[in-house]
């Protein structure tokens, strides 16, 4: 039938394995966008759960079921976690058996700061999780690739993806990366900087995952912005009563609150400004730079970083996709660009 056809495509992935979620294209289509974290029976070792059924787990278990982020500030942290994940992802997009064939080719974005044994890990696990051909490429090269710039012209552009575990911030000319850094300061530390804030300004402890929908509901760079969200009912336990609270938080405190983070970045930009080549540097300012990954979501951090830094910064369409679409690209001129590493 159609089934065993669509697993015969399949045999190439492009995947970007992502500290906060995991994202892969096969025939051209996002096929999985999960959260990046599984649930193991602690007993058994095997697997209860993975990406959105796990994360509805988290902080919620018993002493029987582990719930795993297996990537943290980018890298790999639990290899055989990371490797069922990988696995049991993959097995999301079809589960016809012929689909582990011997000639699985597999794109996988990795952080630019990443050392040998940090890339080796990606590599032995997707190895194997069923990758016969694996590919790597920069994430912030996947990143300008997926926005739809030309990576391999003499003009330079420059790529802020900021994700859950670090920030990636590069220039980009003649299909190489000129200058960049990576920094963990990124969408985990965001959520952190809000589970601190609550705890120390409104005396109530929230877990991580209410963290992450507050970011999402009223996160903001900026106390001043166009179309302001309403404030956000937070509940949760007081800390010294353990009674139970109600707090509505607007998007001004979560901008204080994430302004020392949002500082760190923006430091970073300017280190990877001051070490551009003058030529790549007059382009730069001509196009602005390009704001990819979940954090570019955060309402008025273009503006922010536009009057801070005297360049556009413009968000990417679809930033938190950015990564995969550009991997899916690479992944269909294997031969053609220069810059994937085997």
């Amino acid at each position: 039938g159609p089934m065993g056809l669509f697993s015969f495509l399949s045999q190439e992935v492009a995947i970007d394995l992502g500290t906060a979620n995991t994202n892969i294209i096969a025939n051209d289509k996002l096929v999985v966008d999960e959260p990046s974290i599984v649930a193991i029976d602690r007993n058994t070792g095997k697997l209860i759960a993975i990406g959105e059924k796990a994360r509805q787990m988290h902080g919620r278990t018993h002493e029987n079921i582990r719930v795993i982020r297996p990537l943290r500030d980018g890298v790999i942290a639990d290899f055989h976690a990371a490797e069922l994940m990988i696995r049991g992802m993959i097995k999301m997009i079809n589960t016809g058996p012929k689909f582990f064939s011997p000639s699985l080719k597999m794109v996988v974005g990795i952080p630019c700061g990443s050392t040998e044994v940090e890339i080796r890990a990606v590599r032995d696990s997707s190895e194997h999780a069923g990758g016969r051909d694996v590919y790597l490429i920069y994430e912030p090269m996947a990143a300008a690739i997926g926005i739809g710039l030309d990576v391999e012209a003499p003009e330079g552009c420059m790529v802020v993806d900021i994700g859950g575990g670090t920030t990636e911030i590069a220039v980009i000319a003649l299909g190489g990366i000129v200058c960049n850094r990576s920094i963990r300061v990124a969408g985990d530390g965001f959520t952190a900087d809000i589970q601190a804030y609550m705890r120390h300004q409104h005396n109530i402890k929230i877990g991580e995952k209410t963290a992450e929908d507050i970011k999402i509901a009223v996160g903001a760079a900026l106390p001043d912005i166009e179309n302001p969200p309403a404030d956000f009912v937070v509940r949760g336990p007081n800390l010294m009563t353990s009674l139970p609270i109600e707090i509505p938080v607007s998007y001004q405190e979560i901008a204080y609150c994430l302004d020392k983070s949002l500082t760190k970045i923006e430091a970073s930009i300017l280190q990877v400004l001051e070490q551009t080549p003058p030529e790549l540097y007059a382009d730069i300012v001509n196009r602005g730079v390009f704001l990819a990954g979940g954090g570019a979501l955060l309402r008025g951090l273009d503006k922010r970083l536009t009057d801070k830094i005297n360049i556009p910064f413009r968000v990417s369409e679809d930033p938190l996709h950015a990564v995969v679409r550009g991997t899916g690209v690479a992944l269909k001129n294997v031969e053609k660009y220069p810059f994937l590493m085997r």
